[in-house]
């Protein structure tokens, strides 16, 4: 929609003339008092008028296309005043059809064969109409220019469609024609305008057939008086004015407002063969229609109705102007005494009827429209009023919720920047109190890692494919058994410190969500978080490798080891380590845990030593045995062999499948125990990890939301934003459109001053 404010401005012309209307372009209109004809102020309001209502239709247009187009979801218009605009449009447009068809209209009426179609065609300068003695005219004739100049003269009737020629009209509308119209119809003649000032200047005349031959005087009412501007009552001079005449203008009064009438005492020539008593009947004639229009119909003063009675004689003034077309005087002819007078009071009577008309029909034709123009545009400036309130007051609430929202924004990033770092630090902490307390609890059931192993109460057997089953299940019951100790201990506390811990990061994020996502998405957890405590025992301590075979606590090897501070038998001679004769064995194709390289130096030199003692063969073995021998005595020396075999004997008695089972758990529980420790730190960083991962992805899943919620305010900003805007035009729109209604009511303001108020 162009945003224009059209310039408008009011001044007086310097002669007096009237007033000025100014408009774009440099065009101006106003009352022209040196026009040649007072019928040319019809034409310039009738030009003016519809110049201004073509700008109030196309101003409707803009204005219902305007409120068409604002979102149905704004509560700026109610369904009925959308419909209202709507409406003015209609009624713009019929008043626009109005005024194209709106002329100045004349009826004549009078007693039959009184003259009205010759005053008609005297007023024309040419015979139109027919006339002649007796009853002629049997129906109306309405006579108005042609659309187009140059156009050949033609009629219409109400029967026929299409143009007939002109000349047919002495055949319809003559009452002595056997094809006549009744007298209710309605001819409509169409002359060319140039060859009559009064059809240029859009006067139409109309006759009628007398008043008195027909009773259906209503009926002409309704169908052809209700929109004249001026009738024009036909006389005989010769005779008085009549009842019928009379009784028509009665009922005509009743249905207009103060009528404009003219009455023309016709035939006056006639006077001219009485002198001696023309001035006491024209005293006479003046006196009763005098008193017709200012005391019976009410319709002048007496100031004014000398200027509406008039004695003429239109047959004298249709010759007389049909002989100025042929370029002869005027008073050629056999014409009787008097005639310039009687012409000149023929001329009189044209040029009051041009004022009369012409103010009359400016008034009758365009007051009304001009208030109801002035009426729809009061009514579509209130609408745009209205629009421009109610829209500007919903901008400012839009532009509060969005600082609202913006605020709102700013915080929550702000608020969330705060927690997420508070939630690191808190996360830290936690994660390091969970650390440490199971690395200390861990280490304290590695301690306790024997009373598990004794616990296992598995069938035990020595044998290497019994032994390899026994060795996973009791990996399986040290694993269960560690971290089922390690749940009790810990899992409660854990447990209720990561619920605790995520139950203040929902409680201070929920702060920063909108209640519908409070009880929506903020669900708690179907199940408690448990740290899972992976050991993995199988693989841990699958290089296990036991020693269950008979070794004789004081026998050499055991000695040299306890000599050398051993304490595993791992590094035994083969040989000195097994009274039994096997080899101790481990599981298939598991790799041997690497010796210290201390160990593996003291184990190579007792084995030399022992070898170099054990090598010489028989010989050596008596030199010692004689040594020995001699030294502490045969006695000595058979006692403590009885001892050393009872002790062997003992020994070798007690060494049951228990026995295998105890050493066996020994050494599973010194290995287990090694291997344990080493995990200790590995294990506790894992749950740890556990619990951070969980506090994290329940963050994570928090902070998600609050980025959600933070995405849709900004989506909300955007359409905010959008919705301002939209308000904005709306507003700016509304503004244009109302001005421009002031613009428009200030020309319909500045029209009457001109053309109804002068």
């Amino acid at each position: 929609m162009s945003a224009y404010i059209r310039s408008l401005s009011m001044k007086m012309d310097g002669s007096g003339d009237g007033p000025s209307i100014g408009r774009n372009g440099g065009t101006s209109l106003k009352v022209d008092s040196s026009v040649s004809s007072p019928l040319q102020i019809f034409v310039q309001a009738k030009k003016s008028i519809n110049d201004i209502f073509s700008e109030i239709e196309d101003y409707i247009n803009e204005t219902c296309t305007f409120v068409q187009v604002i979102p149905r979801d704004y509560p700026i218009l109610t369904v009925e005043e959308v419909e209202e605009v709507s409406n003015h449009a209609g009624k713009v447009k019929g008043i626009r059809e109005v005024l194209a068809r709106d002329h100045m209209k004349v009826v004549f009426f009078g007693r039959t064969s009184n003259g009205k179609s010759t005053v008609i065609n005297a007023m024309l300068h040419d015979k139109i109409l027919p006339s002649g003695i007796g009853h002629t005219t049997s129906c109306f004739l309405q006579v108005e220019g042609t659309e187009n100049a140059g156009e050949e003269p033609y009629l219409t009737t109400p029967n026929i469609e299409g143009k007939q020629n002109v000349k047919s009209v002495g055949q319809l509308a003559h009452a002595l024609c056997n094809e006549k119209l009744t007298e209710s119809e309605l001819v409509r003649i169409y002359w060319p305008r140039e060859k009559c000032p009064l059809l240029r200047d859009d006067v139409v005349f109309v006759d009628s057939p007398g008043i008195d031959v027909s009773p259906n005087l209503d009926e002409w009412i309704d169908k052809h008086c209700l929109d004249a501007d001026v009738f024009v009552l036909v006389a005989n001079a010769e005779s008085t004015l009549m009842i019928a005449e009379k009784n028509f203008f009665h009922k005509v009064s009743t249905r207009l407002s103060k009528p404009n009438i003219f009455i023309l005492n016709n035939r006056w020539d006639a006077s001219a063969s009485e002198p001696d008593f023309l001035e006491q009947v024209r005293a006479q004639h003046q006196e009763r229609t005098s008193d017709f229009l200012v005391k019976e119909l009410k319709v002048n003063t007496k100031d004014q109705v000398m200027e509406r009675i008039f004695f003429v004689s239109a047959k004298e003034a249709l010759n007389a102007r049909l002989q100025e077309a042929k370029g002869l005087p005027a008073q050629s002819g056999a014409l009787a005494e008097g005639f310039s007078a009687r012409y000149f009071e023929f001329q009189d009577f044209e040029r009051k009827f041009e004022e009369c008309i012409s103010k009359s029909a400016v008034k009758t034709k365009f007051e009304q429209h001009s208030h109801r123009g002035k009426f729809i545009g009061a009514e579509t400036r209130q609408v745009l009023e209205k629009i421009q309130s109610t829209s500007t007051g919903l901008r400012q609430d839009k532009i509060l919720c969005r600082k609202e929202l913006w605020d709102k924004i700013d915080f929550t990033d702000k608020q969330l920047q705060v927690l997420t770092h508070e939630m690191k630090l808190k996360i830290r902490h936690i994660v390091e109190d969970v650390e440490g307390k199971i690395s200390k609890a861990l280490s304290e059931e590695i301690r306790r890692l024997g009373v598990l192993v004794d616990e296992f109460t598995a069938p035990f057997h020595s044998d290497q494919l019994v032994l390899n089953v026994y060795k996973k299940q009791l990996h399986g019951h040290v694993e269960a058994g560690l971290g089922s100790n390690l749940r009790a201990r810990l899992s409660t506390a854990l447990a209720l410190n990561i619920e605790n811990s995520q139950q203040e990061m929902t409680e201070r994020m929920s702060s920063l969500l909108p209640a519908e996502k409070k009880m929506v998405q903020l669900l708690p957890r179907r199940e408690p978080f448990e740290v899972l405590y992976r050991l993995n025992c199988d693989n841990l301590c699958s290089d296990f490798k036991e020693n269950i075979g008979f070794r004789f606590s004081f026998g050499i090897t055991a000695l040299i080891n306890r000599c050398m501070g051993k304490q595993s038998s791992s590094c035994s001679i083969p040989f000195f380590g097994s009274r039994s004769g096997t080899a101790p064995h481990g599981t298939t194709g598991t790799p041997m845990t690497p010796q210290p390289e201390d160990e593996m130096d003291w184990s190579i030199m007792s084995r030399v030593a022992i070898a170099s003692v054990t090598s010489q063969g028989t010989m050596g073995g008596l030199i010692v045995a004689g040594m020995l021998l001699k030294t502490v005595g045969w006695r000595v020396i058979a006692l403590s062999g009885m001892i050393y075999g009872t002790l062997y004997l003992y020994e070798r008695l007690t060494w049951t499948n228990n026995a295998k089972e105890r050493e066996f758990k020994r050494q599973y529980v010194d290995h287990a125990t090694r291997k344990l420790r080493l995990i200790v730190d590995l294990t506790s960083a894992n749950c740890s990890h556990q619990v951070q991962q969980e506090l994290s992805s329940t963050f994570a899943r928090l902070c998600h939301l609050v980025d959600s919620s933070a995405s849709d305010m900004e989506m909300e900003m955007k359409s905010l934003e959008a919705e301002i805007q939209k308000l904005d035009e709306i507003a700016a729109s509304s503004k244009v459109l109302k001005n421009k209604a002031y613009y428009l009511m200030n020309e319909l303001e500045l029209f009457d001053s001109a053309f109804l108020k002068k």
